[in-house]
């Protein structure tokens, strides 16, 4: 029987995830005015890094760090390969490319990439109503890559809507990955970016520099600290206290709609009809799709 308290904590940190996932559109497009797609990466790595290394010190988890076993290690090397390094160069770069608002509903198509890639790799079945949702998912894609041109089809560029589609790829194969983990997540997770620093600290070397003004510093932070540090650990927190999973794993729909508003205030950008139109056909798939996958 679930504990009414523990039920009401999940949900608020389920919310105070959503919220904080809500901002990071808008704030990578900030940071990206004063850094460029590399510096960024390397920058919110390091801070992510101090905010997992933070949270197992409070938890008392850093012993952990002492058992972990070879092939947990190298796990965790090919896992930090793809996440962060691979998929964030692709992601910002995407970003920087696009805007916000185009980026972030793209982006969001991960978990119908994440579905479809289970058929080879973890052999799933691919059901009926999951071709259904892929066709209605993809359909608000090109409403929001178009801008609603469906005749004319023009992309404002293409490269940019390739990017942020392929990171879905790279982010459902990280999480593939990750089902072969026995660590404990934040452990894996501090690994596998300690393990990123240095080649994206050389890939920094080559692709930029090491110049960064105090407002690409203060966006570094915030990008590393709650798109891929402490909002993580909020997530999975409220996964754990809550009876009903689904429950609050339905608070992450949310995300893109308050995702628009803070662009819309922030970052300046009129979101356009085709925006909404694209991003309700998506959301409802993705929603429908889970919702049927939790009954049956």
């Amino acid at each position: 029987m679930s504990n009414p308290a523990d039920e009401r904590r999940a949900l608020l940190l389920g919310l105070g995830a959503v919220l904080a996932w809500s901002t990071v559109a808008t704030a990578f497009k900030l940071a990206l005015r004063h850094v460029d797609h590399v510096q960024l990466l390397f920058l919110a790595t390091i801070f992510s890094l101090l905010a997992l290394g933070s949270v197992l010190v409070v938890q008392g988890k850093t012993a952990h760090l002492r058992r972990v076993t070879r092939p947990q290690l190298l796990l965790t090397l090919a896992l930090g390969l793809v996440n962060p390094f691979i998929y964030y160069l692709v992601l910002f770069k995407a970003y920087d490319l696009l805007p916000a608002q185009v980026a972030q509903p793209l982006n969001f198509t991960w978990a119908l990439t994440l579905s479809w890639l289970s058929v080879p790799l973890l052999g799933q079945k691919l059901r009926w109503r999951d071709g259904l949702a892929g066709v209605v998912c993809y359909l608000g894609v090109v409403v929001i890559a178009t801008r609603g041109d469906l005749g004319g089809f023009r992309v404002e560029s293409p490269l940019g809507v390739g990017l942020a589609l392929g990171s879905t790829i790279l982010w459902s194969l990280y999480w593939i990955g990750n089902r072969r983990s026995t660590l404990d997540p934040v452990v894996g997770l501090f690994l596998g970016f300690a393990w990123a620093l240095p080649c994206v600290t050389v890939a920094t070397a080559l692709l930029s520099d090491f110049r960064f003004d105090l407002p690409g510093v203060l966006g570094g932070l915030y990008v590393g600290a709650f798109e891929m540090g402490f909002t993580f650990v909020l997530w999975l927190s409220a996964l754990r206290l809550t009876s009903s999973t689904a429950r609050v794993a339905n608070l992450i729909f949310l995300a893109p709609f308050l995702s628009l508003v803070f662009i819309r205030i922030f970052v300046g950008e009129h979101i356009a009809k085709a925006t909404l139109v694209g991003l309700v056909l998506i959301v409802g798939a993705l929603w429908w799709q889970g919702r049927d996958r939790k009954d049956a």
